[in-house]
């Protein structure tokens, strides 16, 4: 499967389907991240209770993102302690990305221009929401070169050499 998503296909099927269904390990990358909240039941809730259960059942997380959430978003990250209190969930600060994805169990990912706002991933309304488009694909290629981005970076191996380094807030080293 190699197909674009746009708008609100974000949100239905990377979102409320994929990363619900995650099994092993949910990777998000994104430069902009704010309290997003999904509508299941007819209610809608924070995309970090998604986050929150995943971690109880095992699933392990990787979140890399630009810039510090807004208050918004820590208020809400405070009331699942599941988040911080868990070596399943992890989190890297770096100024420097700028790249969207979510990786799915290792075998899906979405690439593409949304960040993880409620605007960015489609889950507004269709006059509040941004114009987004991405890749989702299960192709084994593009999963494991995004994958391999990803990892490179959560796990710091351009912090040496980086020309943000004297103003990371986070160095990895």
């Amino acid at each position: 499967m190699l197909r674009m998503v746009r708008d609100r296909e974000l949100y239905e099927e990377v979102i409320l389907k994929a990363c619900a269904a995650t099994r092993r390990y949910l990777w998000i990358g994104t430069a902009d991240i704010k309290d997003m909240h999904m509508e299941i039941g007819g209610r809608f809730r924070p995309f970090l209770q998604l986050l929150d259960q995943l971690v109880q059942r095992g699933v392990e997380i990787r979140l890399l993102h630009a810039k510090e959430p807004g208050e918004r978003f820590r208020r809400d990250f405070d009331r699942y302690p599941a988040l911080f209190e868990s070596e399943r969930f992890e989190r890297v600060l770096c100024p420097r990305v700028h790249f969207k994805c979510i990786v799915v169990d290792g075998r899906l990912a979405y690439i593409g221009s949304a960040n993880l706002t409620g605007a960015g991933m489609g889950a507004r309304s269709v006059r509040r929401r941004n114009f987004e488009a991405g890749i989702w694909t299960d192709e084994a290629a593009l999963v494991t070169a995004m994958m391999e981005q990803f990892e490179a970076v959560f796990l710091g191996q351009h912090c040496a050499r980086c020309g943000l380094r004297a103003v990371c807030p986070d160095p990895v080293v």
